[in-house]
């Protein structure tokens, strides 16, 4: 997709040990006779002592990691000191069609139509920017609670926090795209697996077990409305919970429950968001009600022998599988459902089950975001060792979830050869085989998608957290190699990560501090001038065309009518999107003419970083894939596709600008600089 062409430059000088266990360890009991002392009140004090410490540490980073990404916005963009125009232009490509919903709120003329004003108190782009900022917080905090849940000392917390903050340009990028939706949504997603962690802890109270999955809900339901993708996110987490429950490693209730809670939450935002289509023909809704119905139908899935539970689960996955499909089709064809085909065209083609000239699917595998993770990711993430960390523990739970597993279905039998087993019995909790696995899903989806890959890192900052602080784990590997003592395990425990804090510490705090010290500022000045002439001289009712990453700055800044934008889960915008960009295809002028015409277009922009693009190869720019799916040969040296032919016509972008008579018949030019060239259209009778 195109560049904005926003640049930042260099600033030019006079510009105006706590182990907070849930469940304590056993107490002496007090005798009668008073000979003995009870630990119980003591040890409750230090539980309130370590639950209080970690608390504050908790809030303490929150905050810290929001102002830390507050800082580098602004000393990125000088933010404060830029004109209204350039903070606005700053909300790059689809960010800045969100935030214009918001500006539109702002300046209603009532209650009715907006909300309260608040002008008085902070600026309104202020307001929202630390919106999100704070979100962060709630974000740190979530992951941090996580880690110290599952492993039962907030000092696993405080590594996860740090590993989250010193690996930043892989577990976030909010502080330039501060809009994108899922820097609203994955905060929520972040508090849902922390209570769905809590919610799986062994020997939960009634009361706050109730507490807990409405806490679940609310989590989830806030991240389904503040996210498109929220379905396929999750979709996976019900794999997830699918796998573990066929598996013996979660309570089948809690599944169950988890299960009613997504698709109730999804059902809400569908009803919020005017009956949004898109929802009901999910595949999360199809997958979950296969499931429930599924179990319906096979009682006695989880009894009987090896072979025979093998064969039960087999056929539940096929029947799961078969039932999804067709409910999902049935909803389709029952609501004439394709807001989302351009994705599943775009998975087909990039795990390879065919080529596609669809111009929507290309125009997905030819962006880098949508590639594969690239390979230095890891060289990043190693730097701090949490890479290394996370490999060892994900190695070792795999191979526990296997071994918990394999028992789990072969019955009681297997009674006896736990006890055999003796010392290096192998347990898995239902907390840590969760976030076992959906480390696991998620790691594959950011595998194959970069742009997923902050659902997978932050959580990898929580997962090798939790196993380097966890008494099990080195409990379990301490007797396996037959050095286990209590005060061993304990020294192994928190030595190695107040190591590794040490070191995380030593490497990355001189450089958090020279980034901090980096001062820079926002230079757009063609997009400047686009906008500021727009305002200045097209009527407020005048309706522009171009690409969709343009026009939201359009809108944002201008207020214009557009004739498409970045939201792209509707089949009938995406088909005007394909007809609007005609403009840097091999058209005719009357062709392009009609196209714009026909949608009501006064006023379309043309940007040579499209029209002359170079920073995708050829096969990816813009103007290949227009010509692809026109059926027309490429421009430059390289093959093309047998069937494609050449077309009768020049490229409309390039032609357009020698201002031959068949062009200016249609087409005046009223602007123009070093990006930008701005032509209206001719109103013929």
């Amino acid at each position: 997709m195109a560049d904005m062409m926003t640049t930042v430059r260099q600033r030019r000088v006079g510009k105006g040990t706590e182990g907070a266990e849930e469940q304590p360890s056993e107490e002496k009991s007090v005798k009668p006779d008073g000979k003995i002392l009870s630990d119980r009140t003591g040890g409750k004090l230090w539980n309130i002592l370590c639950v209080t410490v970690g608390g504050i540490v908790a809030i303490s980073l929150g905050l810290l990691t929001s102002v830390y990404v507050a800082t580098l916005h602004e000393n990125d963009l000088w933010f404060s000191n830029i004109k209204e125009v350039e903070r606005e232009i700053s909300f790059r490509t689809e960010c800045g069609l969100y935030y214009s919903y918001y500006k539109q709120m702002i300046q209603a003329a009532s209650i009715q139509q907006g909300i309260v004003d608040c002008k008085q108190y902070l600026e309104p782009v202020y307001f929202y920017i630390y919106t999100l900022f704070g979100l962060q917080a709630v974000y740190v905090i979530a992951l941090y609670v996580t880690s110290w849940l599952l492993s039962g000392t907030w000092l696993s917390g405080l590594l996860a926090a740090c590993w989250y903050i010193t690996n930043r340009i892989d577990t976030t990028r909010v502080e330039f795209t501060i809009p994108l939706r899922e820097n609203w949504a994955l905060p929520f997603f972040a508090v849902q697996i922390a209570a769905i962690t809590y919610l799986l802890r062994t020997n939960l109270q009634p009361a706050r077990e109730r507490l807990t999955f409405m806490a679940v809900f609310v989590a989830t339901f806030l991240f389904s409305l503040t996210w498109q993708f929220n379905q396929f996110m999750m979709l996976i987490q019900a794999l997830a919970l699918f796998v573990l429950d066929c598996f013996d490693l979660l309570p089948t209730a809690k599944v169950t429950w988890l299960y009613i809670i997504q698709i109730s939450g999804l059902l809400l935002v569908c009803v919020l968001q005017f009956f949004n289509s898109m929802i009901l023909g999910s595949l999360l809704i199809s997958f979950n009600a296969s499931v429930l119905i599924a179990r319906t139908i096979q009682k006695k899935l989880k009894k009987g022998p090896l072979l025979n539970r093998l064969g039960k689960l087999i056929l539940h996955v096929l029947l799961v599988l078969c039932l999804t499909l067709l409910i999902n089709k049935f909803i389709k064809k029952i609501l004439n459902l394709e807001s989302d085909e351009h994705i599943f065209k775009f998975l087909k083609a990039k795990f390879g089950f065919g080529a596609t000239r669809d111009f929507d699917a290309n125009l997905y595998l030819c962006e880098e975001a949508f590639g594969l993770l690239p390979l230095n990711t890891f060289s990043r993430l190693s730097d701090t060792l949490l890479f290394y960390i996370y490999v060892f523990v994900l190695l070792f739970m795999t191979v526990a979830a296997v071994i918990v597993a394999f028992r789990n279905l072969s019955g009681s039998n297997q009674v006896q050869l736990m006890e055999k087993m003796g010392e290096c019995t192998i347990t898995l909790k239902p907390d840590a085989a969760y976030n076992l696995i959906h480390t696991v899903l998620f790691g594959c989806l950011a595998l194959s998608t970069m742009r997923m890959k902050y659902l997978w890192t932050s959580h990898m900052c929580v997962f090798a957290s939790f196993g380097l602080c966890s008494t099990e784990v080195w409990k379990l590997v301490l007797k396996c190699i037959r050095l286990y003592t209590s005060q061993r395990m304990q020294v192994m425990k928190y030595s190695i990560s107040i190591i590794t804090l040490l070191y995380i510490s030593y490497k990355f705090w001189p450089g958090i501090m020279d980034e901090l010290s980096e001062l820079r500022e926002f230079y757009d000045p063609d997009t400047v001038e686009l906008m500021n002439w727009i305002k200045s001289n097209t009527p407020n009712t005048a309706v522009f065309a171009g690409s969709m990453q343009l026009l939201a700055g359009v809108k944002l800044c201008t207020g214009r009518t557009l004739t498409n934008h970045p939201h792209y889960e509707d089949k009938n915008l995406r088909e005007r999107t394909k007809q609007i960009y005609q403009i840097y295809a091999k058209r005719s002028p009357e062709d392009v003419y009609g196209i714009l015409r026909s949608f009501g277009t006064d006023y379309v922009i043309l940007e040579d970083s499209i029209c002359y693009e170079r920073r995708h190869s050829r096969g990816c720019r813009l103007r290949d894939l227009l010509d692809i799916a026109n059926g027309h040969i490429m421009d430059g040296l390289g093959e093309n596709e047998p069937d494609l032919k050449p077309s009768t016509y020049p490229r409309f972008c390039e032609e357009i600008k020698k201002n031959l008579p068949s062009y200016t018949t249609h087409f005046i030019r009223v602007f123009q600089n070093k990006t930008f060239h701005v032509y209206r259209l001719a109103k013929h009778k």
